[in-house]
């Protein structure tokens, strides 16, 4: 029989909580780019770019003030930074091709690819109720779309194969950001994550923008009903970012994204209150659903420690390889194998993934758990 109280851990609340905060900041986000595109402002780059300056400025003055050395090899941001702003311009980019409908699917490819990477890269094991609530809550978002073609709110684009390969590939890009970062704060540091984000960002959109938006933003005539949701996506963006990498760090990649499919039903209920917009009723449902699934995901923490150990040894080897590639032999201790402490947010994990590799290897997986500090 299910055990109910597994689910409301105090780790499944904050996690659940912050996870809903985060998708109404994409929601935010969104109303903010369909008011500038009502306005004829078209120019997600240069939305993007002030995000980056924001997120270098603030975290990158703490790095200065902490004068510590860096936990890992500056070109790890750079290619980071690169992906993170590709994946943001294609997804907007292929709204001019195809239809909501379709970038809405298309969009969940994002959820699988963080799943087969976390399970390639990082030796993520996912259980059967995890991939069940994974499940839910991808049918909750089709209920979505199909309740917009229900209503006849679909449109076919002007070249839906073109936007729907820009979808999929922006997607693919979003996991591998969204991967790679829940690795770097996980076995680096936050506040160098975001300011390395944040700087090689905001040089590789100010690259981009004299490319391809230079002709763009000269024709926008500034006023305050352009200027203000033009820097309140990017306050948005700021905080977003921000709390990232804590979900990611707390709940990993695959809880981030599963977070912001709500985002679509935050929208709605927007709409609703705001706007008095009527909508379909199957968009509740699907709330219910991908709220359900959620709950199905993330709950029961507590069992899952015993999948921590069938992985204890192999996370213990990626920390070590990280450790030398990236320079952290001044942080290791004594004779600890494998293990680092990677800054404040991360000791307490770090310490329980390499505290069980001489258990594992003695002892039964059944009593890993305890660990010791070797």
């Amino acid at each position: 029989m299910v055990n109910f109280k597994q689910f409301w851990t105090k780790k499944t609340l904050v996690g659940l909580g912050l996870g809903q905060f985060l998708s109404l900041l994409i929601t935010s986000t969104g109303f903010s780019s369909s008011e500038l595109a009502k306005r004829g402002i078209n120019a997600p780059t240069s939305q993007s770019f002030l995000n980056y300056v924001l997120l270098s400025v603030v975290y990158g003055s703490v790095m200065l003030y902490r004068r510590q050395a860096l936990k890992a090899k500056w070109y790890y941001y750079v290619i980071l930074g690169l992906v993170d702003v590709e994946a943001n311009y294609l997804v907007v980019k292929a709204y001019q091709y195809t239809s909501i409908t379709s970038v809405m699917l298309l969009d969940c490819w994002s959820i699988p690819s963080v799943m087969l990477l976390t399970y390639i890269f990082l030796k993520t094991k996912y259980r059967y109720r995890k991939i069940a609530g994974v499940i839910v809550c991808v049918a909750g978002l089709v209920m979505v779309v199909f309740s917009d073609v229900h209503a006849g709110d679909r449109s076919g684009g002007s070249n839906p194969r073109k936007g729907d390969l820009l979808v999929i590939a922006g997607a693919t890009l979003y996991a591998i950001s969204n991967v790679s970062e829940e690795f770097l704060v996980k076995n680096a540091d936050r506040v160098e994550l975001m300011s390395f984000l944040g700087l090689f960002g905001a040089i590789i959109s100010a690259i981009q923008i004299s490319i391809v938006e230079r002709n763009e933003l000269k024709s926008i005539h500034w006023t305050a009903s352009a200027a203000f949701p033009f820097f309140g996506f990017s306050l948005a963006m700021f905080l977003f970012y921000s709390f990232v990498p804590v979900l990611l760090k707390m709940s990993g990649s695959t809880m981030l994204n599963l977070s912001l499919l709500t985002s679509d039903m935050w929208a709605v209920v927007i709409r609703i209150f705001a706007y008095h917009e009527k909508v379909d009723w199957m968009y509740f449902l699907a709330f219910v659903a991908v709220a359900v699934g959620l709950i199905i995901y993330s709950g029961g923490d507590k069992d899952d420690d015993q999948s921590l150990a069938d992985v204890a040894d192999q996370g213990t080897e990626r920390s070590k390889h990280f450790d030398e590639e990236a320079g952290f032999d001044n942080l290791n201790r004594g004779n600890t194998v494998g293990s680092s402490k990677m800054g404040d947010t991360s000791r307490h994990d770090c310490m329980t993934s390499s505290g069980g590799r001489e258990t594992i290897e003695n002892t039964s997986i059944g009593k890993d758990m305890q660990g010791k500090k070797s």
